[in-house]
């Protein structure tokens, strides 16, 4: 096996490509708690802190967006992501679960998961465009 010169240590940002930025900058920062870093109008992007990483939201009619072709439809599923997992502080059930349903989100299934720090409890939830998320204790 070839030896890699360098050392992953965690993921520095994910990329959705949106087609309400409104909407969906509301979403992340209003019921999820990130923060407004950066924003390149002309781009059509706007970078959202989410801990020690980046949730970047590129418009898709908008120079970065048209890149990446038409945009998704929310009807069919598919695409090549499944989910992404944010990493939460004092995972509450109940208090987190209020929380989400009071912001009418789309709640999916709790349940005790592996992920990159063990086993936890965890929900899926889905953002205003029909994005899976998870989020983990």
């Amino acid at each position: 096996m070839t030896e890699v010169p360098f050392e992953i240590i965690g993921l520095d940002h994910i990329v959705l490509r949106v087609r309400d930025m409104k909407l969906m900058v509301n979403f992340y920062c209003e019921v999820l708690g990130c923060i407004p870093e950066r924003e390149v109008e002309e781009l059509g992007l706007v970078q959202l802190r989410a801990g020690s990483s980046l949730i970047d939201l590129v418009d898709c009619l908008k120079e970065l967006g048209l890149r990446g072709g038409p945009a998704a439809i929310p009807s069919i599923k598919g695409g090549s992501m499944d989910h992404f997992c944010l990493r939460i502080q004092d995972f509450n059930k109940k208090q987190l679960i209020t929380h989400l349903i009071s912001a009418g989100v789309q709640l999916d299934e709790f349940g005790m998961r592996y992920g990159a720090d063990g086993i936890g409890p965890s929900i899926y939830l889905y953002d205003p465009e029909e994005n899976m998320i998870e989020l983990k204790g």
